[in-house]
């Protein structure tokens, strides 16, 4: 079992964050929303460890509140390979982030993570401490698309998709009365977002629905709780990248080659260069380049992780 700080905490009136510590690869955070005799859970974690790490730590207030739906914000795994343990819920998810649920499976990952050589070092520099083998995928009971309120023992959330960005299904969840929203991965705070899917333009739309709606607590996908200054950080992080990407792009420059420059920029500015994680740029050009032309072909996800390594050595 890891070292890092886990901690819960409630954020607004019956909404708790469930936090591992800096929020970097694979240390995702989770919420619970309790309500009158029953709870709702935001997301599981990356392994089954972890995930019933967290179930104990939230046992004071689901011993009276079960946990009677779960909702994954979207497909990756530090988001949805704990479902198995919540077994008596009904996990909710966007169709298309239940689509692309089966794309990762924990068996792949374990896979990777065994690998001999440089693939099998590479995987493990990002994803060691966790234990992939064991997990059964448990996958979404109900799936919904654009907008879903469930009631929590009186008490409505709403679940908005926004996707695709991060992933191809993302979704955020609002608890009005309490002011609260958990981002999933729409948000990382102190680390660098990463574009799987994209277009960028969405998930910048995102943020500007969030900077829009009566919330004063922002429970992010990684890292501490914000409030809407930590959603225009992210935003202005993706409108700059998407400029400096695509003015890259018009030049005729190899997207590997516009990441690395890129990155040099960042590592320069006042505005960005404290992130963590910023080899994701690598990453985020290609969602960039893959809008501008789709018939632009990324690497494969062993390639993908070797740039963003690469570029955080140089």
């Amino acid at each position: 079992m890891t070292d890092r700080e886990m901690t819960l905490t409630e954020v607004g009136d019956g909404c708790l964050a469930y936090l591992q510590g800096d929020g970097s690869w694979g240390w995702s955070n989770a919420g619970l929303v309790v309500g009158d005799g029953v709870s709702l859970l935001v997301d599981t974690l990356f392994d089954l460890k972890l995930t019933q790490r967290m179930l104990d730590t939230m046992a004071d207030h689901t011993r009276s509140a079960p946990i009677a739906t779960v909702v994954n914000t979207h497909a990756n795994g530090d988001h949805c390979y704990g479902n198995q343990l919540v077994a008596d819920a009904q996990i909710v998810a966007t169709t298309a982030a239940a689509r692309e649920m089966s794309d990762v499976p924990p068996s792949m990952l374990a896979a990777l993570n065994r690998a001999p050589g440089e693939v099998g070092d590479l995987f493990r520099s990002f994803f060691g401490e966790f234990e992939f083998e064991g997990i059964e995928l448990r996958e979404p009971d109900r799936t919904f698309d654009g907008r879903l309120e469930v009631d929590v023992g009186g008490r409505t959330v709403e679940l908005i998709e926004v996707g695709p960005a991060h992933t191809a299904g993302d979704s955020i969840v609002v608890v009005p009365d309490a002011g609260v929203v958990y981002t999933g991965d729409i948000l990382f705070i102190g680390g660098t977002p990463i574009v799987w899917a994209g277009p960028l333009s969405n998930w910048i739309d995102a943020c500007d629905l969030m900077l829009g709606m009566d919330v004063e607590h922002v429970v992010p996908g990684h890292g501490p709780v914000t409030g809407k200054a930590g959603v225009t950080a992210v935003r202005d992080y993706l409108a700059y990248v998407d400029g400096a990407a695509t003015a890259r792009h018009g030049a005729g420059v190899d997207a590997f080659d516009a990441a690395r420059d890129i990155a040099r920029e960042i590592g320069a500015s006042e505005d960005f260069s404290e992130l963590g994680e910023f080899g994701r740029i690598a990453v985020n050009v290609e969602a960039v380049y893959r809008q501008l032309d789709p018939g632009h072909e990324s690497p494969d996800v062993v390639e993908q992780f070797r740039r963003m390594a690469t570029i955080e050595r140089s």
